[in-house]
């Protein structure tokens, strides 16, 4: 591995021992590989860091890891490729081959980052989630949360905290687990149409839908290549009504799923850009995976035809009273915009500022969550550490970005367009501004 960093270090001197290089393809094409294979190669050492690869068979690591994370050779082999990106001559390039060049460059940063932190270096919340995501998360206080708990509070009845109250009412959208995927098949097949009518999908796109246990996650798509994802869901808990909709869009349609099959479509297999081949968790790429597919919920389902679809189809399956439908989510929209305490919550637990039961106690009084709910929350922050940001605050930033296209909801075709140009090139958080 020392001899691949210094192959890459002497490639670095010699093209600064002449002008910058005359052949910016090529050169971004053999960066792009020594990307791909480097962060396979780190992928050996943390189970989490590749969440996909559909790139040659051959260029997967060969033989056992080492017994110690070589961390100082990974840093150094990251550190001359983003050498390497800074002597591309990009005065020819075009806004797309432009958009590469800057995503290679942030993914970079973000891979040498999580190699850092590997090996023991300590960052804050905040620093974090800019060298991993390219990101700034926005900060509120406990009184912010405090103020709109109040209007909950007036909408809840019944006796005991707010919490207590909201776990009590929600009881009653528990999907049955005899009836889940029935539900969910329902609820996936809906958002495939409505994706499809827009986004004309992939003949061969499809997946594999489980039922797991043990996660802290309540979802995962896991991306196969070739248009195929298994998508895992996690019953540990009981699973709420609205969560049909929500995971079948956000690791489905028009999520995750499509986002992979479109970006393997268009730049792996459309330009030849190898670098999408492969996906590093922890990277700017996750909070545009992340944003647009919690985005897509509202796309695929504006408005009421959210509602209507779920009281005539999703209710009965699931046995629920369909009449409580209207009530109950006037309600969950109160508590959406309760939805950054989770970050605020994230944040003073990683930055050692309360403990886990802290946190823990933080997400039942903000989040509402039962206390097994927020104790699952917790391992979530264990694993995935500032990931947190990229689903609200990817989602914003994608909703910002749309809508300054003239994506707005009164304009449901001009947004589904923009959200497809969107989910078929690079982007990162800063390129959204």
């Amino acid at each position: 591995m020392k001899k691949q960093a210094f192959l890459l270090t002497i490639s670095i001197f010699l093209c600064l021992s002449c002008e910058k290089t005359s052949t910016p393809t090529l050169e971004m094409n053999s960066i792009a590989e020594a990307y791909v294979k480097l962060v396979l190669e780190i992928g050996q050492y943390d189970s989490d860091f590749v969440d996909a690869y559909h790139g040659p068979e051959d260029w997967k690591p060969k033989g056992e890891r080492l017994a110690k994370l070589p961390s100082e050779d990974f840093i150094e082999r990251a550190s001359a490729l983003l050498y390497q990106l800074e002597m591309i001559n990009s005065d020819g390039f075009g806004e797309l081959e432009q958009s590469r060049l800057n995503m290679m460059n942030k993914q970079l940063v973000s891979v040498k980052t999580k190699v850092e932190m590997l090996a023991g270096k300590s960052l804050t919340f905040d620093e974090e989630a800019k060298l991993l995501y390219d990101a700034e998360p926005p900060h509120y206080t406990q009184s912010h949360f405090d103020s709109l708990l109040n209007y909950l509070d007036h909408a809840l009845e019944g006796e005991g905290s707010i919490s207590e109250r909201f776990v009590a009412y929600s009881s009653h959208f528990i999907i049955p687990r005899n009836k889940l995927d029935a539900v969910f098949k329902a609820a996936i097949t809906e958002a495939r149409k409505r994706t499809d009518l827009h986004f004309n999908l992939p003949e061969n796109e499809n997946f594999a839908l489980e039922y797991v246990n043990d996660k802290s996650w309540s979802g995962y798509n896991y991306y196969q290549g070739q248009g195929k994802s298994l998508i895992q869901l996690n019953t540990d808990l009981p699973i709420y009504i609205e969560r049909a909709i929500d995971l079948a869009c956000h690791e489905g349609y028009p999520g995750h799923h499509v986002f992979n099959a479109l970006l393997e479509q268009n730049l792996v297999n459309g330009k030849g850009w190898i670098e999408f081949s492969v996906y590093p968790l922890f990277s700017p790429q996750s909070l545009i995976a992340e944003g647009s597919a919690n985005y897509g919920i509202d796309v695929a389902f504006p408005g009421e035809e959210r509602i209507n679809f779920e009281k005539e189809v999703l209710f009965p399956l699931a046995g629920i009273d369909p009449n409580m439908a209207e009530q109950y989510y006037e309600i969950q929209e109160l508590r959406s915009k309760l939805d950054y305490a989770g970050n605020e919550a994230a944040r003073k637990y990683l930055n050692k500022e309360i403990s886990r039961e802290e946190a823990a106690i933080w997400l039942e009084k903000y989040l509402l969550y039962e206390p097994e709910r927020a104790l699952q929350r917790t391992r979530f922050f264990d694993q995935y550490r500032s990931y947190v940001i990229n689903y609200n605050l990817g989602r914003d930033l994608v909703d910002e970005y749309i809508k300054a296209q003239g994506g707005t909801a009164d304009h449901p075709e001009q947004r589904w367009a923009i959200f497809k140009s969107l989910l078929s090139n690079p982007h990162t958080a800063s390129g959204l501004k």
